[in-house]
Order: C-alpha cells, then sequence, then structure tokens
C-alpha cells in the first residue's frame, strides 16, 4: 500500500510539473509574440515605416537649432549694438528750480542738464526776472565744462548723476 502511494504522490506530481511547464511554455510564447510586434514597431518607427521617422525628425531638429542659433548671435550683437547706442543718448535729465534773485520773484529760474551715461551732454540754464529771461546752454563733458558753472548747473548735473 505504500508503494501505490508513492506512485500515485509521484503521478500528480508529475502531472502538475508538466501543467506548470505548459503554462510557462504559453506564456513564453505569449510574451515572444509580444516582443516580435514591439521590434517591427521599433523597425518601422526607425526606418520610416510609419508616420514618425526618427532619423527625419532628428535632423530637421538640428537644422532648426542652428537656424536658432545664428538668430540668436545675430540678436545678441543687435542688443550690443542698441546698449552701445543708448549709453551715448542723451537721456538723463536733471532739473533743478531756484529763485535767482532773492529780493523779488519766485523759482521761474531753472537749470536743466541733458547728459548721457558718462555726463556728456549740455546744461541749459533760464534766469528769470520781471522784464526778461536770459537763457543760456553750456556743453558738458564727463560732468564737467569748459565754462564757469554756477552751484545751480552743477546742482543739475549733480541730480543726474544721482539718477544713475
Amino acid at each position: 500500500m505504500g508503494e501505490l502511494l508513492e506512485l500515485l504522490d509521484m503521478k500528480v506530481l508529475v502531472i502538475f510539473m508538466t501543467a506548470v511547464l505548459l503554462l510557462f511554455l504559453i506564456l513564453v510564447i505569449v510574451l515572444w509574440s509580444k516582443l516580435n510586434k514591439l521590434r517591427k514597431q521599433y523597425m518601422n518607427m526607425l526606418n520610416g515605416g510609419s508616420d514618425l521617422n526618427v532619423e527625419e525628425a532628428l535632423i530637421r531638429i538640428q537644422e532648426q537649432a542652428t537656424v536658432l542659433e545664428a538668430e540668436y548671435e545675430k540678436s545678441q550683437q543687435q542688443i550690443a549694438g542698441i546698449m552701445s547706442r543708448m549709453k551715448k543718448m542723451k537721456s538723463n535729465v536733471g532739473v533743478y528750480r531756484y529763485n535767482a534773485f532773492a529780493q523779488n520773484g519766485s523759482d521761474l529760474s531753472f537749470s536743466v542738464a541733458v547728459l548721457d551715461d558718462e555726463l556728456d551732454g549740455v546744461v541749459l540754464t533760464g534766469i528769470h526776472n520781471r522784464e526778461e529771461t536770459y537763457v543760456y546752454a553750456k556743453p558738458v563733458s564727463q560732468g564737467q565744462s569748459e565754462y564757469v558753472l554756477s552751484p545751480e548747473e552743477k546742482e543739475a548735473i549733480h541730480r543726474v548723476g544721482q539718477k544713475k
């Protein structure tokens, strides 16, 4: 009886192992077919068999990157040119109003400094009294003038220097 039980256990074991082996064989076949399908899709994608051709797409991207890089360099040069011209623009303005004659009048006299970033430009001064107004212009180079600057004109230049 013991031998029959061993023989029966052996048959069950063989049947169980055969079933597991068949299950694994089916699993390998399914995975093999999926792998072949993926391989075909991959080859089609690389060789241009589908709508997407990776090689052509990469070449297009490289060409676009080259064009963009050239445009970037051109833009950088243009920006540098604009920045150098802006430094020379007389866009910094300093205004100082004052009463030229302390005994009468009001703050109608003025000094206006119109300078660039290097403090080159002009100072305009208007001195107002009851009968007339005098306007003077003095060239300025690096914050100084070849003409004597009044304290009010110096203040106008100083106000431009403070804004920078």
